[in-house]
Parts: C-alpha cells; sequence; structure tokens
C-alpha cells in the first residue's frame, strides 16, 4: 500500500506543465460538417474500450480509483457507449478532406506558447463520439509517450503507468493537445485536476459547443462527463462488438448497431461529439533532434525494468514477468505501485457513474 506521503509525492508530479487554456469557436461550421462527413463515410467505429484494451487490468491500469472489492473485475463493467476513430496518425492526415483541420496553423502557436518552445508539429488527431452515455471513468491520463516507447508502439496501460511513476520525465515526449467538444446537454462538462488528482477539481462547465482546451493530457488527471438522459445512458444489448455509424435513411442521425440489430438511434444534435488533436512539442533544435534522431530513446525491456526495480526498492514484491506486456497479474502489482487510489473529490453535479454489476442490481 502507498503511504500518504508517497501519494501526495505521486500526485504533485501529475501536473501539467500549464493550466488548461480555454478556446470558443474552435472549427468552423464547415470544418465541422467535413469532420462529421469522414464519421458517416468510413463507418463503422468501434467502441474506445474494444479498440484499446484486452483485459480489465490493462484498462485499471489507465485510471485511478478505488474498485469494488468482491468481485471480479471484468470489461463489461466498464463498457459505455462511446466510440472513437482516427483522422491523423504518425502526423499524416489519413482523408485529405479534413487535412486543414489537422495541419492547423492556429493549433501549432497554441501549442507553441503552451510550452513557450520554437518549434511544434501535428502527430495525431480523433475523435470520440456518443449519444447518451454514462462515464464509469473516475479519471485517467492520455496516454504519454517517451523516446522510443510511444502510443503507436505499446499497449496503452504501460504508457500510463510509465507516466503515472515519475521515472522517465527524461524520456518524455513534450506534447499539446487542442481538445474540443460539440455536446448541447446543459449539464455535462469537462472535470481535470490540474493541481494534482489530491487536490480540488476544476472544471469546464456546459454549454461546450465547439469550446476546447489547449492542454496537457498526458500529465493531467481528466475525465469526460456523463451526457444525456440516465435511462438511455446503457442501450439495451450493448455489447463490445457494438458499432457506432450514421444511418443511410438520415444524415442528421446516426445508429448504434450490435450485429445486424439497431440498438439506439440518435439525431446528431442529441451527440457528444469530441475533436482531440495533438502535436509534438520542441523547446529548442536540440531537443528535436533527440526527438527524431533516437539515440537517447528507451525500450519496452529498460521501460519495464526500471519500473521493477523501482517498485521492489519501494518494498512492492514484483514477480519477474515471462510477458510483461500482457501478463494480467504483472500489470495489477506494477499499476499498485503507482496507483494514487483515485482523484480526492469529484464536483458534486459530476459524479462517476457506477460500475455495471448486473450480478448484484
Amino acid at each position: 500500500m502507498l503511504t500518504e506521503t508517497r501519494k501526495q509525492e505521486l500526485s504533485n508530479l501529475l501536473r501539467p506543465v500549464s493550466p488548461p487554456r480555454a478556446l470558443d469557436n474552435v472549427y468552423t461550421p464547415d470544418q465541422l460538417e467535413r469532420l462529421l462527413d469522414v464519421v458517416r463515410n468510413n463507418a463503422p467505429w468501434k467502441l474506445i474500450i474494444a479498440q484499446h484494451f484486452a483485459s480489465a487490468d490493462e484498462l485499471i491500469a489507465t485510471m485511478s480509483g478505488a474498485l469494488p472489492e468482491g468481485f471480479e473485475l471484468t470489461l463489461d463493467m466498464f463498457l459505455t457507449p462511446t466510440f472513437r476513430g482516427f483522422y491523423a496518425n504518425y502526423s499524416a492526415a489519413l482523408y485529405p478532406e479534413i487535412e486543414d483541420c489537422f495541419y492547423n496553423k492556429t493549433f501549432l502557436e497554441h501549442a507553441r506558447n503552451y510550452w513557450g518552445a520554437k518549434y511544434a508539429k501535428p502527430q495525431m488527431m480523433l475523435f470520440n463520439v456518443n449519444g447518451p452515455a454514462g462515464n464509469t471513468d473516475p479519471g485517467h491520463l492520455d496516454s504519454p509517450s517517451f523516446r522510443g516507447v510511444r502510443y503507436e508502439n505499446s499497449p496503452t496501460w504501460l504508457c500510463s503507468v510509465m507516466g503515472k511513476s515519475g521515472l522517465f520525465r527524461d524520456y518524455l515526449v513534450k506534447m499539446a493537445q487542442v481538445i474540443t467538444w460539440f455536446s448541447h446537454d446543459t449539464d455535462s462538462g469537462f472535470t481535470y485536476w490540474p493541481e494534482g488528482p489530491l487536490k480540488p477539481p476544476q472544471r469546464l462547465e456546459s454549454p461546450i459547443y465547439n469550446r476546447g482546451v489547449v492542454v496537457q493530457n498526458e500529465m493531467m488527471y481528466h475525465r469526460g462527463e456523463a451526457n444525456g438522459p440516465v435511462e438511455q445512458q446503457r442501450p439495451d444489448g450493448l455489447a463490445f462488438s457494438t458499432t457506432f455509424c450514421g444511418d443511410p435513411a438520415d444524415r442528421d442521425h446516426w445508429l448504434l448497431k450490435t450485429g445486424d440489430t439497431v440498438i439506439a438511434r440518435h439525431h446528431t444534435d442529441e451527440l457528444r461529439f469530441l475533436v482531440h488533436w495533438s502535436a509534438e512539442v520542441f523547446e529548442d533544435f536540440d531537443e528535436l533532434k533527440k526527438n527524431m534522431d533516437g539515440t537517447d530513446d528507451l525500450t519496452h525491456e529498460k521501460a519495464i525494468n526500471m519500473l521493477i526495480d523501482d517498485a521492489r526498492a519501494k518494498g512492492f514484491a514484483i514477480d519477474t514477468p515471462t510477458d510483461p506486456l500482457h501478463d494480467a497479474a504483472f500489470i495489477r502489482a506494477i499499476n499498485a505501485a503507482y496507483d494514487l487510489g483515485g482523484p480526492a473529490s469529484y464536483p458534486e453535479c459530476a459524479p462517476v457513474t457506477p460500475l455495471y454489476m448486473p450480478e448484484v442490481a
């Protein structure tokens, strides 16, 4: 177990380089329509949780928070109808119709100014989309990247634990995001902990239609909030195979489908649509060169060994894993060495959605 002193040390590490900076009118109406057209024209889209995690232990390692005792945790407990797709990756736009959104001069200026840095390059752009949906996430870090061990080549859980540990700050790839929401929900916003998860949270309140933040989400606990009518937040028939697509009969409506069965239908105005743009940032040319030439990179083996050695030195019994990237017992044990037990508090109006446990319903 972590001592209160150790928890405070870890909490103090989990702070962005600068507090989030709010933005208004981030995209033009034309850009929004083209971003939605990519979603319509390239469906179906899978659930976020189905894309990134092979087990509950992998998911939990990206989060922080007390978990119910006496239950075998499964991914089903965390299932919410939120879907994801990528507009750009590896610094390349995947759809030419949104190139102006990705290679965005204004966003690059925001990223450089946020860090006080000289250089920046766009790296990734994705969307999250849902109709009414709960959020069981108690707070998480976005996947940080480190030289050699990046979100593109590594399990999400590993990057998250590396970020939470504070051991790899010399290898951290500096990043800034422009995150924008389109939602007409009058109660749903964005909760974040800029002073660390043991300090009081702050909140970007609704309305959040075409509003955004410039932020370093890899080093700041944050969470989206539940939205829409509670009775619609987990539709009957929701499964890991559920997908999201446009309604072929009406471009203003969207479908959630499990197999061939439509389990929910939502108007565009009922969606919570998030667009996440991310840039890598370099303080000077020397840092740019070090990040690009690969001469000072981590390997997965070195990162795992650093975590094991540090956890053992702090009194945690960590067995040497044979398959460290996928060993559930190892993931659970190494995460316990750096897990704070969850943010200390939440906005009263934005609680965490309880885990789905039909066996005790």
